[in-house]
């Protein structure tokens, strides 16, 4: 293990316990080191405060434990069983569900690791190459703590990885490949999941509290899903007795694939499906069609740079869904870019209410599901927003 001193006065960071360390509070030459090395962290009292992963770069160090231990395959053991018994606590895993995520990086003291469990498949995404190269004690890890349970791993790091490793580190079957998809259960909703093709790990399981919210409101309603992927939202909608879903999404893949969802849960004429750009159809059709709109766009904005255009995105978007909604309607309406934090979503979605001239309530706070727990000394790991509003 490499050794790295800080700068004085730059432990107070760690000290409180935050996961990252800056290339700048760094003293040490580190101009030797390669990426994904596991290093010691000491303050410039040459005292050992810590260890973790190093990666050239603005955040040069992800905190794996804030004292000198060894990140052999008995320290991957215990935080992946630690994982595993804070999802069962909190009954992530029951009768109806079969599909969660079981590590979320900084929120279960592993950064730049994502892992979820799709019934028997757990596909692995390294955001780091520390936990890239450490991707054979993942996997010794997971089985000692999934067994049987999960006979299926893959590891789907290609497109989270730095551009000047993503053209060899393809995406691959860690054990005995599946044939996709694999058919899961959330809250007794079926899914089809593709985790080789899919976005991100196949599927957006940090929603799944806010669907089952939804599927509360829905019956007899009419309701517009945009930015739908493979249809999360609508097939709650349709299961909780929904009139009709209009399903919206650009991606004729997706679509694909939810009509094939749709026809194998018999929803028949209740469900519409539309393969198209959400602003340019938002925009078309502003025609007060709808009891209920869901908003739920990819992230507009990955850098802060990228952020002001991101803002005005949001307020386009949601000015356009208001005017899609009825009297006396709903909008659920999110953000899950993590440089645009909650007040400025709040701010946006209200700067859209001003605009459209309607009434709005807020009615509903919402954020990501338990299972995506967030690191009390991280704040930047509580990246998904929500609010419901109710429009008159």
């Amino acid at each position: 293990m490499e050794d790295i001193i800080l700068r004085k006065g730059r432990e107070r960071a760690v000290a409180r316990k935050h996961p990252w360390i800056f290339s700048r509070g760094i003293y040490s030459d580190c101009s030797k080191l390669k990426d994904g090395d596991h290093v010691r962290i000491s303050n410039a009292k040459d005292e050992v405060i810590g260890v973790g992963h190093f990666q050239h770069g603005s955040i040069a160090v992800r905190m794996l434990a804030w004292r000198d231990v060894a990140i052999d395959q008995a320290y991957y053991n215990d935080r992946v069983k630690q994982a595993y018994e804070l999802r069962m606590a909190i009954g992530v895993l029951t009768d109806t569900t079969n599909t969660y995520r079981l590590i979320h990086g900084e929120g279960d003291h592993l950064p730049g690791l994502i892992v979820d469990v799709y019934h028997d498949t757990v596909v692995i995404q390294c955001h780091s190459i520390g936990m890239y190269r450490d991707i054979d004690r993942i996997k010794a890890a997971l089985q000692a703590t999934l067994g049987d349970a999960a006979p299926h791993i893959y590891c789907k790091s290609q497109s989270t990885l730095p551009k000047n490793y993503d053209a060899t580190d393809a995406d691959r079957w860690l054990d005995e490949a599946r044939p996709m998809p694999v058919a899961v259960s959330e809250n007794s909703v079926s899914f089809n999941v593709n985790v080789e093709t899919g976005q991100k790990t196949g599927f957006f399981l940090d929603q799944r509290h806010n669907r089952e919210l939804l599927r509360t409101y829905s019956k007899g309603k009419s309701i517009l899903n945009c930015f739908c992927y493979t249809g999360g939202f609508s097939l709650y909608a349709l299961d909780g007795g929904a009139q009709s879903v209009t399903s919206i999404d650009v991606s004729a893949k997706a679509m694909a694939m939810l009509q094939e969802t749709s026809d194998q849960g018999g929803y028949g004429e209740r469900h519409h499906l539309i393969t198209a750009n959400v602003l340019e159809h938002l925009t078309e059709n502003s025609d007060d069609a709808y009891d209920i709109v869901v908003i739920d766009p990819p992230a507009f904005a990955k850098r802060i740079n990228k952020r002001h255009n991101a803002i005005q995105a949001y307020k386009r978007l949601n000015t356009l869904a208001i005017a899609n909604i009825k009297k006396g309607g709903l909008l659920f309406t999110f953000s899950c870019s993590q440089v645009v934090d909650h007040q400025m979503f709040y701010d946006t979605v209200v700067a859209a209410c001003i605009e459209s001239g309607r009434e709005a309530r807020i009615i509903h706070r919402l954020s990501q599901g338990p299972d995506h727990p967030v690191n009390a000394f991280h704040n930047e790991g509580s990246y998904l927003k929500g609010l419901v509003l109710y429009i008159s």
